[in-house]
């Protein structure tokens, strides 16, 4: 298991990203995920400034929906973590029980279709083409 840095540990580098994540999520939890990347502040920097952007920034989907895509990624990764962190956000955004049954059953069938066409190697349709 990887170190964790907590906060009145933690340089003024690692405490001014704490510092963010508690202000943009409005929590004073910082979860284990930033606690172990704290190992190394540039990197603790760059990816809260990626997910930020990306999780919390302007555009065309709504939080929910980033959400149930982060799972759905997660879910198909394997990353037991991020299956976790991100269901539980995404329950604090709205979704209910059956919406994650309907998730996981879209999941299931897209990693099965896709390896279908992938080991049949099917030849992507003109129509389908940009």
């Amino acid at each position: 298991m990887s170190k964790m840095i907590e906060y009145e540990d933690a340089s003024e580098e690692v405490r001014a990203v704490y510092d963010d994540i508690r202000a943009t999520r409005k929590t004073e939890y910082i979860n284990n995920f930033w606690k172990v990347l704290a190992q190394h502040p540039p990197t603790l920097r760059r990816t809260w400034q990626m997910v930020k952007e990306v999780m919390t920034g302007p555009g065309e989907l709504d939080p929910l929906t980033r959400e149930l895509i982060y799972v759905a990624v997660s879910v198909t990764n394997g990353c037991e973590y991020c299956i976790a962190s991100h269901t539980a956000a995404a329950r604090t955004k709205g979704m209910t029980d059956a919406m994650f049954g309907e998730l996981m059953a879209i999941v299931g069938t897209a990693n099965m279709t896709n390896r279908l066409a992938n080991g049949f190697q099917v030849e992507v349709d003109e129509i389908f083409k940009r």
